[in-house]
């Protein structure tokens, strides 16, 4: 019995660690920082600029799980693991929820605070917000399409603006420039 058992297990074990088979036949999809599909969401779009009005019962059905806590619910990637931290491509970055353009690259730069960092924003792409949460006094700043949550604005950038937007990488799609 306890053989038979043993085996069960064994088997159950080894179908768990079986590989998915690969179609080499196929092209195979990489991810890369604009492999961002939107199929599942009708809102997105890098060009139309009406404002959203969308519950966010609704986008959770859209979003993926961590887009939907960040840009939704106003929290805040662990630093120095958001995925354009340490990026430099040059482009255009967008709103991950709804696609309106909210940074040039040219406007990035390194601060080391674990976050993306910009010195200026789109001022057609975003909106403030007082934000008094965890004991602090800060300025939020949300998409001004859907009014995600984008992350914070702070007044210790460098020139030109002296200000310091510090994004979430989850609340940001990429698009490099044309060569």
């Amino acid at each position: 019995m306890k053989n038979a058992i043993f085996l069960i297990l064994i088997s159950l074990f080894l179908q768990q660690c079986a590989h998915k088979k690969v179609d080499l036949t196929k092209p195979q999809q990489t991810k890369t920082m604009e492999d961002n599909t939107h199929a599942n969401n009708p809102y997105y779009s890098r060009t139309d600029k009406t404002k959203l009005n969308v519950s966010n019962a609704e986008w959770k059905k859209i979003l993926p799980a961590e887009v939907y806590a960040i840009a939704r619910e106003a929290n805040t990637e662990y630093p120095f693991t958001g995925k354009y931290n340490d990026f430099d491509e040059v482009g255009e970055y967008f709103c991950a929820v709804c696609g309106n353009h909210l940074f040039r690259s040219s406007s990035k730069f390194a601060s080391t605070c674990g976050w993306p960092s910009f010195f200026e924003a789109d001022k057609d792409g975003v909106i403030y917000k007082r934000d008094s949460s965890h004991g602090m006094e800060r300025i939020e700043v949300l998409c001004k399409r859907c009014e995600s949550h984008l992350g914070h604005v702070f007044n210790d950038g460098p020139p030109p603006t002296g200000t310091r937007y510090c994004m979430n990488s989850a609340s940001l799609d990429f698009q490099r420039d044309k060569k």
